[in-house]
């Protein structure tokens, strides 16, 4: 599958911002070991959740160049374009921890506004600066989140009309970022594409989240938070079908589209927590006893939105893409990588985050990841 359609030779580099985060190394990870001509550019800060570990297959390999930058230094950004003259710029970049939002919000909106605006300011200078042939293949790919559009009752979906109704600082900030991307089409005619995924999951995610953290934490034999009463329903979807979405709406989109991205696992938290406590009974047993014992309920977070459930049905329709795994499948390959890789845990958790509860201010932290 190309990742764009009818390509010249020397026309396959990609400019992807925060490349050794979660998703965004996960999209590197995939696509190098998928296309054989193709050369990415990865600019990342290295913040406590991008590590250079996650990149360890490809950092020897030629078609990757790693630059640590900020999304922020246009002429950092403005040196790359020239230089490496991309056909397209995946925007992975931000800040995405709800609880680390609530704790710090002014770090979001530096990074996911400010970072943004600068990033396509920097597209924009580039793009009309190319010969018209090069400037009908640009693109400048905003991955995006489902929490822009609020929270659902107990039916319905968010489509790619929901109005935003933001509910916590990261969202906000994210739902700001979209603005300004829809923004610079329409003004400027910037050919931009903007996707909206649901909670995703898989190999590599920093464990703040509430799947790996909730693997991590049972395996240590600590309590498993579970926010309010463990209603809240997420869409899951795991992160390499993310990837290959990503990959179509590059491929096929059309510039100034908005495409959802879903898995169509919903689940409540509480399924999610206790689907895991049995996998890892199975794969892992504890001598103590059964993992669920490590449950408890905990007091919910300020703007806890109750359910997200995306509607694909335009990314199917329009481009074709369903996601390959289903709930059970993902979720068990996912607990599998992280037994297999006790050492990058290990590892990326030896830096500031050490699994404290986030999302409280400075007090009564115990320990739960995004849900």
């Amino acid at each position: 599958m190309s990742f764009t359609p009818e390509r010249k030779p020397g026309d396959r580099t990609l400019l992807v911002t925060g490349g050794a985060g979660f998703i965004g190394a996960n999209f590197v990870l995939d696509l190098l070991q998928r296309e054989a001509d193709i050369q990415v550019v990865n600019l990342d800060a290295l913040t406590y959740a991008g590590n250079l570990d996650t990149l360890a297959p490809v950092l020897e390999d030629p078609r990757h160049v790693f630059v640590r930058g900020d999304i922020r230094d246009r002429a950092l950004v403005r040196c790359l374009l020239a230089e490496h003259r991309p056909c397209a710029i995946i925007h992975f970049a931000a800040e995405s921890h709800v609880d680390r939002s609530i704790d710090a919000p002014g770090d979001f909106i530096h990074t996911n506004v400010v970072g943004t605006f600068e990033l396509l300011e920097a597209a924009r200078a580039h793009w009309e600066g190319l010969p018209p042939e090069e400037q009908a293949r640009f693109r400048f790919l905003h991955v995006s989140t489902d929490e822009v559009y609020g929270s659902l009752g107990e039916t319905g979906y968010f489509t790619e009309q929901t109005a935003y109704a933001p509910n916590s600082p990261y969202a906000a900030s994210k739902a700001a970022s979209d603005h300004l991307v829809r923004a610079y089409f329409h003004t400027y005619g910037l050919p931009v594409l903007t996707t909206n995924c649901s909670n995703n999951y898989g190999p590599y995610q920093f464990p703040e989240k509430l799947i790996p953290l909730t693997i991590l934490s049972a395996l240590a034999g600590k309590p498993l938070p579970v926010y309010g009463d463990g209603g809240h329903v997420r869409d899951w979807l795991y992160v390499i079908d993310h990837c290959r979405a990503i990959c179509r709406v590059l491929a096929a989109g059309r510039p100034g589209e908005v495409y959802n991205i879903g898995g169509h696992n919903e689940q409540t938290n509480l399924t999610v927590v206790t689907t895991l406590c049995t996998l890892l009974d199975e794969l892992a047993p504890d001598p103590a006893g059964p993992y669920r014992r490590l449950i408890r309920f905990v007091t919910d977070r300020p703007g806890h939105d109750r359910r997200y459930a995306i509607d694909a049905g335009k990314i199917q329709r329009e481009l074709g893409w369903r996601p390959e795994e289903t709930f059970d499948s993902g979720l068990r390959k996912t607990v599998q990588w992280y037994l297999d890789h006790r050492d990058w845990c290990e590892r990326v958790t030896s830096g500031a985050y050490r699994g404290e509860r986030l999302g409280l201010g400075k007090k009564h932290r115990a320990g739960e990841g995004r849900q």
